[in-house]
């Protein structure tokens, strides 16, 4: 079975959990995620192009969510560019998800915060396109 393409800030939500160093890779296929206010451990398993991930995007809604996506850059799989990541640092992810309930606002909040950083939308845009195109790629299973 097919994972789905995850919503785009998933990919800007892995980037925040590798600059808040919350991602441990445990050995060649598995890694540990830690959720950002630091309450929960997802464990992520890759084995080429099968993944699995007991964060609620990947085993409810069947999505890479982003313990895998932020697993698979830090293993050199995807993309990742420290820069965009370090303008991430610090973003309150799930309080964020859990308020405003809805991805584009959150989106739009993100977009706000690292403009005072001095970066731009457009950056990270290229950016996300660039790993989503290289997840297609993959053509990523759900591992059983």
């Amino acid at each position: 079975m097919y994972l789905k393409e995850p919503p785009r800030i998933k990919v800007l939500e892995a980037l925040g959990a590798i600059a808040d160093g919350r991602v441990k890779v445990i050995n060649e296929e598995e890694c540990e995620v830690i959720s950002s206010e630091g309450d929960r451990r997802y464990r992520v398993i890759v084995k080429g192009n099968k993944f699995y991930s007991d964060d609620n995007g990947t085993k409810f809604r069947g999505y890479v969510g982003y313990p895998i996506i932020s697993c698979l850059m830090v293993k050199g799989v995807l993309p990742f560019d420290k820069a965009l990541s370090d303008a991430l640092k610090g973003i309150p992810w799930r309080k964020l998800n859990e308020t405003l309930k809805n991805y584009s606002k959150v989106e739009g909040v993100i977009y706000e915060i690292v403009g005072k950083r001095g970066f731009n939308r457009e950056d990270f845009e290229r950016f996300i396109n660039e790993v989503l195109r290289k997840l297609g790629e993959l053509r990523p299973t759900r591992l059983a």
